[in-house]
């Protein structure tokens, strides 16, 4: 039985009401540009630096190809659900758990998000720190400076317009030079490659250290952990089909395209170099890298915004969304000054993995449409937990099929019968 009650959806404020008409800017272009955008990272080159020895090049591929289209596609349904009902990610949850009970997740959200952030200023600055140490400059004070430098730059941005940001700076003048260092990348590894010999790197096979589908499982890894945003944005678009392509279009691609330029780097690379060294080696890497880092900035004010968001949610819409963004801009700052946050890492990923099953409870729950208000729905709420118990289980049990799949078939699956039986 469901409990009923008046709903935080029914009150009017922003992050819990549908998004005007008016006030819907984003077209298909602007959708892609800037997927495209937050799927290019540092992060994404060195998560798939694990797919390689394990499998051989060609093997490595497949799964870039399947991981990417087939989480990028889970990606753009949530941000057509988004954009259709026009509600932020924290409403979406609340539709489908009730909104009382969604304080949890999206609380947890909140918690991840600040970690993430944190940890993108971490990135930066190790990232910022090595092109100076390329140039000659290298001080003590290099990285808490950088991180307060990268920091304030985080807060000055959280304080404007995210519309206006991607529309104006991530469509017009971040996408062409983040491609352009991309491709220049891509060709000088790819000489390399083909310089020590194409056709014997392509043939060469694995070491048999995953599985073809737990190696799927690593690459959806990285466009799921972007379930918890992609409808703070997408509620923007003026047509949820338009959300939908754009969404799929431009993530898929540039996870498959950072993938496979992170396995360029690890063929080419002198064993035990890390990334940013190995990119650095590379004849203009220095430029690249530069405008890669400028490119981080967005992957961080993503989930500055998305934070400012969730909080707007639970404050019941007391306070700014633009408030809400400085303040956690501010203190994911302290965060990456003070904590050990490569050894966070780990139950950062931990927390991520309440999403996948979570975000395949709202799919089946909304995709007939929104159900009526509740303030706790019991069956969608428990299914989310026993979701989190099979995607845990699966490492132990079927460690072969990985995690993330086999999670978020069984809430989807259940979810969506759950929903028909409720709908007749």
């Amino acid at each position: 039985m469901e409990s009923t009650s008046t709903s935080p959806l029914d009150t009017a404020h922003a992050a819990a009401t549908p998004v005007a008409a008016g006030a819907r800017a984003f077209g298909l272009r602007d959708h892609a540009a800037l997927w495209f955008s937050l799927g290019v990272g540092l992060l994404v080159m060195q998560v798939s630096t694990f797919l390689v020895p394990a499998l051989g090049p060609q093997q490595a591929l497949l799964a870039i190809v399947a991981g990417s289209v087939l989480g990028a596609g889970l990606l753009a349904t949530v941000a057509w659900l988004g954009c259709r009902l026009g509600l932020s990610s924290a409403a979406l949850i609340g539709c489908a758990l009730g909104s009382a009970f969604a304080t949890l997740p999206v609380a947890l959200n909140v918690l991840q998000l600040l970690g993430w952030t944190a940890f993108e200023l971490v990135v930066m600055r190790d990232g910022a720190a090595a092109l100076l140490a390329r140039m000659g400059f290298s001080a003590a004070w290099a990285a808490p400076a950088l991180t307060l430098l990268w920091g304030a730059l985080l807060m000055a941005l959280a304080a404007g317009s995210m519309v206006g940001l991607v529309r104006r700076f991530v469509s017009r003048f971040g996408l062409p030079l983040v491609v352009l260092s991309l491709l220049w990348l891509t060709w000088q590894f790819g000489q390399r490659v083909a310089a020590a010999g194409w056709d014997a790197w392509w043939s060469r096979p694995g070491d048999g250290g995953m599985s073809a589908l737990q190696a799927v499982d690593l690459v959806i890894a990285m466009p799921v952990s972007w379930l918890p945003l992609v409808a703070d944005y997408a509620r923007y678009g003026r047509s949820p089909a338009g959300a939908l392509r754009g969404t799929w279009l431009g993530y898929a691609l540039a996870n498959i395209w950072c993938y496979a330029l992170g396995v360029l780097v690890v063929a080419t690379a002198e064993p035990g170099a890390d990334l940013v060294s190995s990119l650095l080696l590379a004849q203009g890497g220095l430029i690249a890298l530069g405008l890669i880092l400028i490119d981080e900035v967005d992957n961080a004010y993503g989930d500055v915004h998305s934070g400012a968001v969730s909080v707007h949610f639970l404050a019941r819409g007391r306070g700014s969304i633009r408030r809400n963004g400085v303040a956690l801009a501010a203190l994911a700052t302290g965060c990456a000054l003070v904590l050990p946050m490569h050894g966070i890492e780990p139950f950062l990923l931990l927390l991520s993995s309440v999403f996948v099953p979570l975000f395949g409870v709202v799919v089946s729950q909304l995709l007939w449409g929104a159900p009526p208000a509740r303030a706790v729905r019991w069956a969608p709420a428990l299914l989310w937990i026993a979701g989190i118990a099979v995607f845990h289980l699966g490492a132990r049990w079927w460690p072969q099929w990985g995690s993330a799949l086999p999670a978020l078939a069984f809430t989807l699956v259940l979810g969506s019968a759950l929903r028909l039986s409720v709908r007749r």
